[in-house]
């Protein structure tokens, strides 16, 4: 076992080596515009884009036409929602999101409110789920878009996106789904789903950086967007720009292993996932499990320890590559917008770390990993007062605490 041990999965993956096999020719041999009409160079790079997006299409049951190269789900998010305003907007100016959304589109929603969109953020439950009903309540007639992340990147949480897509589908507003964590983890199709557009980016599914796709109905309806980069009319006129052709095929073959794969990485991830819950939970006392028991991802583990600062920890086992609750975008230690609208409370949500664990975890790296976080655990609440007190039974919430602050 090599140290540092990597478990921060949901941040990003590395590239599988079957992945980068294929994608190796296009950088030197295989090097063409696939834009260019004219020779064959052009053609072998439009072929290979060609077979990549029939790998994209068939991991989320879509057809290679539907499928929109971008640099990534940021920028799909972007297309999607501005694209989706842009075209639609005589129809109407309200769109519905949820509070712990990625903010890709968080950001995205709230530049649309300055350009006139109303914008109804759902409060999600204490899992971080959002029911069919809140969606069916904060409908209106001039709703032309619900835009729902399909399974949260902090938590792991998984919405009922077949159900509100359905919902969706009957009142005639569209659905788009950020799932950029959801797809190759577990199943995804578009057409029993319910779903209109759907984001996902290869570096989270063992594929390169830089690299990602929108998916755009084509019938039943049809969905149009306005493009929001122009150039030379590529993607259809929707996204414009030279083709990442290494990139594409590195996307295709990652969602070619994902599908071929699924079922088997599922079922060992959320094995080793419970390992490392169930040693962690065994050995220490006040963890609490933030997200849902029963609709979560297969590798993703996000738990507090009552009386421990994230970062101290952070600092204790820094072998072990994970996230911490509090904001990492910013030099503020604001607890994470996600945990917050959970309701977790600021002193779970600053003592959360998030274990991402995939494809090349091993069993070894998880018991290494759950007895270096019980030993730091157990040394800072030695340090601790807080604790201390609680295990002499004083109910903390009824202590009177001296001085101002």
């Amino acid at each position: 076992m090599k140290l540092p041990i990597y478990m921060d999965y949901q941040a990003t993956t590395p590239v599988d080596p079957r992945v980068l096999e294929a994608m190796l020719p296009h950088f030197q041999n295989d090097f063409g515009n696939a834009a260019s009409r004219n020779h064959e160079f052009g053609w072998k790079a439009e072929k290979a884009v060609d077979t990549a997006r029939e790998q994209i299409a068939s991991l989320i049951g879509a057809s290679a036409k539907e499928i929109v190269i971008t640099s990534g789900s940021t920028e799909a998010i972007n297309l999607a929602i501005k694209g989706v305003v842009e075209m639609y907007g005589e129809k109407g100016k309200h769109i519905i999101t949820s509070e712990p959304e990625h903010k890709a589109v968080l950001d995205t929603c709230k530049h649309l409110e300055k350009q006139g969109c109303e914008v109804t953020y759902l409060h999600p439950d204490k899992e971080g789920r959002v029911s069919v009903q809140q969606v069916q309540d904060a409908m209106r007639e001039d709703t032309i878009l619900v835009t729902l992340i399909w399974a949260n990147n902090e938590v792991g949480s998984i919405n009922p996106i077949r159900e509100i897509g359905a919902l969706c589908h009957e009142r005639g507003v569209l659905l788009f789904t950020d799932a950029t964590q959801a797809v190759g983890k577990i199943p995804v199709d578009v057409e029993a789903d319910n779903i209109d557009l759907l984001c996902l980016s290869a570096h989270k599914l063992y594929g390169p950086k830089g690299v990602g796709c929108l998916y755009v109905r084509r019938r039943k309806p049809r969905v149009r967007l306005v493009a929001q980069q122009d150039g030379g009319g590529h993607e259809r006129g929707m996204r414009s720009g030279t083709l990442n052709v290494p990139g594409i095929v590195g996307m295709g073959a990652a969602c070619a292993l994902c599908e071929q794969e699924l079922s088997e990485e599922a079922e060992r991830t959320s094995k080793l996932r419970d390992l490392l819950e169930d040693k962690i939970t065994g050995e220490l006392d006040y963890v609490t499990l933030n997200g849902s028991r029963e609709h979560r991802l297969p590798g993703c583990l996000n738990i507090s320890f009552s009386f421990v600062e994230g970062e101290s920890m952070l600092m204790g086992i820094n072998d072990v590559a994970v996230s911490s609750g509090s904001a990492c975008t910013s030099a503020s230690l604001e607890p994470s917008h996600v945990l917050n609208s959970m309701e977790v409370g600021d002193e779970l949500a600053h003592s959360s770390i998030r274990f991402g664990i995939g494809r090349f975890t091993t069993e070894e790296e998880v018991n290494y990993a759950a007895n270096k976080v019980i030993d730091v655990v157990t040394r800072l609440r030695e340090l601790s007062p807080l604790y201390e007190m609680v295990q002499e039974g004083v109910d903390l919430s009824t202590v009177q605490w001296q001085g101002g602050h």
